[in-house]
């Protein structure tokens, strides 16, 4: 594979093996299990002293294309695919960490991101301190001898705060600890966490590397040395491996990534726009304005702005209700990055299990809602919204 590649050519050619029949499309190698030539081959497999598939669980041609291409496009040395988005998060973080160590995470995380370090890495000893990410001295102050792991997102999942990864990742290497970076949000395309200093990037492959809601699937990348100590045996003996069909699914979705975060960022950014100048709307965060509230970190760490955008109603949960009833092409869900664009109210969804004062800490209001923008045609999304909010009392 050439090195001197760009994105869009490695996520349409990066990692490609090819059986002995030359197929265009990669091949899906549906198997557990795997043969060996000799009783002294599979022993030397199991050594590692040959390389090889030993195992489905382990690896295989299929899920190894995927981990390849990921690495060609975030800049990493190793990769493993999982099962779910979360799968890989609480692998990257649980497999560094024993009892008596101590997590620093940012708290405006996805709810099951936030119940894996606040609520389960607790109920093994390990310690975790929350902080407002968005300042550094934070991070700072919450360290500890026994501190491993920083953990974030960025940008937030819903609100889209920024953290300053390069300045979490000084500070981290200052005591040895790792920082893991949630970089879903963002997409490959446009924040590279391995550049800016982070150690390892996780993905829910779900979002916008499927991007057309047919898979679940994630993925973890860092440095050899990393997979090899902490996450390898972890990844073997705990099974959150990916299924080959979801790897090859996911290789067609990484061909066509460029084309719709392009076009999926264009319309965010022209309804974000819209959306600011309404009389309903009491506020819009978006990545790639100016007004949000940390624009000059956005500047100096992402190439874009983003696919989603935290919109808050003046007429609380009653109006957020009626904004997603009235709307026609924009469906409620959960789910983001889809090329179909879709919204959803966290209050009562995605952060539903956090206090009241919890959302209120990170700004999510009874009024708040998130758009995840897709591909259709950009005025017919704007003409949805006017329609849609012609219909709530300013």
């Amino acid at each position: 594979m050439s090195k001197t590649w760009r994105p869009a050519t490695q996520l349409v050619h990066g990692g490609t093996l090819r059986s002995q029949y030359g197929e265009t499309s990669e091949a899906i190698y549906l198997t557990q299990g795997f043969v060996y030539d000799s009783a002294e081959a599979a022993e030397a497999r199991f050594k590692g002293e040959t390389e090889g598939y030993i195992y489905a669980r382990y690896g295989s041609p299929t899920n190894d294309m995927f981990e390849k291409r990921m690495c060609a496009m975030e800049g990493a040395e190793e990769a493993r695919a999982t099962a779910s988005g979360m799968a890989a998060v609480a692998a990257a973080i649980l497999c560094q960490v024993k009892a008596g160590d101590h997590i620093v995470a940012a708290r405006a995380l996805f709810g099951s991101c936030r119940w894996v370090v606040e609520t389960l890495a607790p109920k093994y000893g390990i310690e975790c301190t929350l902080v407002d990410g968005r300042h550094l001295e934070n991070w700072e102050k919450a360290i500890r001898p026994n501190t491993k792991v920083f953990f974030l997102e960025s940008p937030t999942n819903p609100t889209l705060e920024v953290v300053d990864i390069a300045g979490v990742a000084k500070l981290a290497n200052q005591i040895g600890a790792k920082v893991v970076v949630d970089n879903v949000f963002a997409t490959p395309i446009f924040q590279k966490p391995l550049e800016l200093g982070a150690h390892i990037v996780v993905y829910s492959a779900t979002k916008h590397i499927d991007g057309q809601g047919r898979s679940l699937g994630g993925v973890i990348l860092s440095d050899k040395e990393w997979v090899t100590e902490h996450l390898q045996d972890y990844y073997r003996h705990t099974g959150p491996a990916m299924s080959p069909f979801t790897s090859w699914t996911l290789l067609k979705g990484l061909e066509t990534l460029p084309l719709r975060v392009k076009q999926q960022t264009e319309n965010a950014s022209k309804i974000a726009d819209f959306l600011a100048e309404q009389k309903q709307v009491a506020k819009v965060i978006y990545p790639g304005r100016k007004d949000h509230p940390q624009a000059d970190i956005v500047a100096r760490q992402m190439k874009g702005g983003s696919t989603l955008v935290a919109i808050e109603l003046k007429g609380g949960k009653e109006a957020a209700f009626a904004l997603q009833n009235a709307l026609e092409i924009v469906k409620i869900s959960n789910n983001l990055g889809d090329a179909k664009s879709l919204i959803t109210h966290p209050a009562t969804t995605t952060h539903k299990n956090l206090t009241d004062e919890a959302r209120a800490e990170l700004g999510i209001s009874p009024g708040t809602v998130r758009l995840s923008a897709g591909i259709e045609d950009t005025d017919d999304l704007i003409e949805d919204f006017a329609q849609a909010l012609s219909k709530i009392k300013a």
